[in-house]
């Protein structure tokens, strides 16, 4: 089995409703995502997949779906404001935290047809969470 990783960094806001730590105030953090693609055979390059494929696909959706946007739950009561102050904005119907943010890269680039085995989102140099899929 061949594996192959890339990192992908972007910069995002969040904040985390019904919860009582300071992680339920409007903060930011520099996201570090590690992707981590796995196939059984390689292609005719001798890859499992090009680097600047998932750099080009998952880190393009990044820049443009997560990079420098608040990220917040659905009933986030701060959204009407942001939203009508041209702020920008990812929804998730559930709550932002890290190991939610890993799924939604993992199911991007699953969707994407990208071999992906595992997301690994770290929120801060010193915590990460993982997301493998229901196949792992």
């Amino acid at each position: 089995m061949f594996r192959v990783s890339r990192e992908i960094h972007f910069c995002y806001g969040h904040r985390l409703l019904n919860y009582a730590g300071k992680c339920r105030h409007l903060h930011g953090h520099n996201g570090r995502a590690v992707l981590t693609l796995e196939s059984p055979t390689l292609d005719s390059l001798g890859m499992v997949t090009d680097f600047s494929k998932i750099k080009e696909v998952v880190g393009g959706w990044i820049d443009r779906t997560l990079d420098h946007r608040m990220l917040l739950h659905r009933d986030d009561p701060v959204l009407p404001f942001l939203k009508q102050q041209g702020e920008p904005v990812h929804v998730l119907d559930v709550n932002p935290t890290a190991e939610n943010i890993a799924r939604l890269i993992f199911e991007f680039a699953r969707g994407a047809g990208f071999p992906v085995v595992e997301v690994r989102l770290w929120e801060t140099e010193n915590c990460f969470a993982t997301y493998c899929g229901p196949d792992a």
